[in-house]
């Protein structure tokens, strides 16, 4: 009976299912409250379900899933609460990956600080992309493999043991008490752990932690096709050569609008292919400099998810350690990175280096004379060698036109990977996919990137690269379009309210194909002391976006986003981006993201009110 209700119930949510669940990366930002972000969802949800209310218009009304399509989005959501309904445990118990290796190296990861044994137990073959050697000796795991004919074989094992089926999305099986974690994999859409026992509970926040650092949720187009399949109904594949065909276009297009010559890869998501990096470089260094420590250079306050995800694959391995590189406010990029660099060659260390070009959120450029200067710099070892060249890793997602990597590029005679994420302006919003590519300096490892983005499964999808395909070429002209706006305002809001502080780039950087679409606000603030002024402006930063997603419903919106193809986006980075960020490191300031198509002289008008009530 329960069984036939749930069935029933999803099956009218996919007839009914609210184009945005389908075609956003994120549903109703007007409805967002971070901190029950994933649970109101589907605490919401259960209450339609027992009214069997599936009515379009309803759905559509309940609150944001999750963050982008990364940890999740209403259809993960749907998808996961309809499993976890068919098993009888509970919706956390399930969680979906677009990749269908992450899931296990999410498992391996908390073994790996537990101190506890992993078995892998899988039905016919592994599939092709699980690399063992490489899980070893790169990431640092440690595991048993162990072939069985089906899941009611695997017997009692002394730590964790993963199952992995290649089945299809089955919820009527019954569940092995001996197996921890069910990994249902397909070639086609991702993957979906289920976590089996209360003994395993601890493993949920840190699987979905994953997620979001190093992968993404099954995207909403797969989730629904997933659905489908669940349910039993019809559903159509692409042809495969469409996709080739985007492919290609898309890899052409990222050669011309970068000026590079090497082959772009494709990732789910920007920080799916930052990860890539991370590891293919540590496997590179492994071979090239055997034994030697690998210091990953990164800004302290850069994007939460970079910052993250740096320290949290050097916590795994022990040769890898983090070093801060400070470059906002005071502090100066150039000079951090000589500084650094000159120590990290005393040390006879592997120097990697991430960086945001512009910074975020205080969209600073550095001295690029100078940057090539320190980067190109010839350091000795405290023997007196020739010390290691660093590889400079670029986030260039705020400004994806400069041909950094071009043969007359700034960065041309260091070797360089410069990787973008594609939510922001490739695919105005469309998608999360990321992309990376390399001048010729770094051509020779691109090969070992590639290995470890096929390793994690976290290729782009095929509607991700026909996103791309659509939306890539014209995107140097909604980057110019969209910071005509953004200029436009920021001088606006300089005549209304000359005591703000503005971060944004000056005319001169613009000139030279700066053209970012987004600054940071500092408000002007009062009080006694520090305490007072810092509680009093954050306190303004709050009032004035409220202000603006209140009377501008339709454009403005409380979103992290970038590049988007219309509106206006508005964020204070320390309680989003910055979100996993040390609290002193945190910039509490606002960040405003502006379009090439929004309402600007709606958006000025609301901003003076908001003066005239200061």
């Amino acid at each position: 009976m329960q069984e036939e209700k749930v069935l029933n119930y999803s099956r009218k949510v996919v007839e009914n299912v609210p184009t945005d669940w389908v075609k956003l990366t994120t549903h109703r930002l007007d409805i967002y409250h971070e901190k029950l972000a994933k649970s109101e969802f589907l605490e919401q949800f259960e209450n339609l379900y027992e009214e069997g209310n599936a009515e379009t218009s309803v759905l559509g009304n309940l609150p944001t899933a999750y963050d982008y399509i990364r940890l999740g989005h209403p259809l993960s959501s749907v998808l996961e609460w309809t499993i976890a309904k068919l098993k009888g445990i509970d919706p956390a118990q399930v969680i979906s990956f677009s990749s269908r290796s992450m899931p296990v190296l999410a498992v391996l990861r908390k073994n790996l600080f537990e101190k506890k044994s992993t078995q892998i137990s899988y039905v016919g073959e592994l599939p092709a992309f699980f690399d063992a050697n490489a899980l070893k000796q790169v990431y640092g795991y440690q595991f048993e493999l162990k072939q069985v004919q089906h899941a009611e074989e695997v017997s009692e094992f002394d730590g964790s043991t993963i199952f992995i089926s290649q089945q299809g999305f089955m919820a009527d099986e019954a569940l092995n008490p001996n197996i921890d974690f069910y990994l249902t994999v397909n070639a086609q859409l991702g993957s979906v752990l289920t976590i089996n026992g209360s003994k395993n509970e601890s493993y949920i926040s840190e699987i979905q932690h994953v997620r979001r650092r190093e992968s993404i949720a099954m995207t909403p187009a797969d989730s629904f096709t997933a659905l489908k399949q669940l349910l039993g109904e019809s559903y159509s594949e692409q042809p495969k050569s469409a996709t080739e065909n985007s492919h290609a276009k898309v890899v052409e297009e990222i050669k011309e609008i970068t000026g590079t010559s090497t082959e772009a890869l494709l990732g789910s998501s920007g920080l799916s292919i930052q990860y890539a990096i991370m590891m293919g470089l540590i496997d590179a260094a492994q071979v090239e400099h055997q034994g030697k420590a690998i210091k990953i250079i990164v800004p302290p306050n850069c994007y939460g998810g970079t910052n993250d995800q740096a320290r949290r694959v050097a916590a795994c391995l022990p040769n890898v350690e983090i070093v801060d590189l400070l470059v906002d406010g005071d502090n100066d990029m150039v000079q951090s990175i000589a500084t650094v660099l000159a120590k990290i060659a005393t040390e006879d260390a592997v120097p990697y280096i991430i960086a945001e070009i512009p910074t975020n959120p205080r969209v600073e450029v550095p001295d690029l004379q100078k940057l090539k200067e320190a980067l190109g710099k010839v350091r000795k070892t405290a023997n007196g060698g020739k010390a290691i060249d660093p590889v400079f890793i670029l986030d260039q997602t705020f400004c994806p036109n400069v041909q950094f990597l071009s043969e007359e590029g700034i960065l041309s005679e260091t070797r360089t990977i410069s990787y973008v994420s594609g939510s922001k302006f490739p695919s105005g919003g469309k998608c999360t996919a990321g992309y990376c590519v390399a001048n010729q300096k770094a051509e020779a490892l691109m090969g070992k990137i590639e290995k470890h983005l096929k390793l994690c499964d976290n290729e782009a999808t095929k509607l991700q690269i026909e996103i791309l395909a659509e939306q890539l070429p014209s995107m140097n002209q909604r980057i110019e379009e969209a910071y005509k706006n953004t200029r436009e305002f920021v001088s606006f809001i300089k005549e209304e309210l000359p005591t703000a502080k503005i971060n944004f780039v000056s005319e001169d950087l613009a000139d030279q194909g700066f053209m970012p679409s987004v600054f940071s606000l500092d408000l002007p603030t009062k009080g006694n002391t520090a305490e007072e002024r810092e509680a009093y402006k954050r306190a303004l930063n709050q009032k004035l976006i409220d202000m603006m997603i209140s009377k501008i419903p339709n454009e403005s919106k409380y979103c992290v986003s970038y590049g988007q193809l219309k509106g206006c986006y508005w964020t204070i980075p320390a309680t989003s981006t910055q979100g996993t960020t040390k609290e002193a490191d945190k910039d509490y300031i606002a960040r405003v993201s502006v379009s090439p198509d929004l309402d600007l002289e709606l958006h000025k008008k609301v901003f003076s009110e908001f003066v005239e009530q200061l």
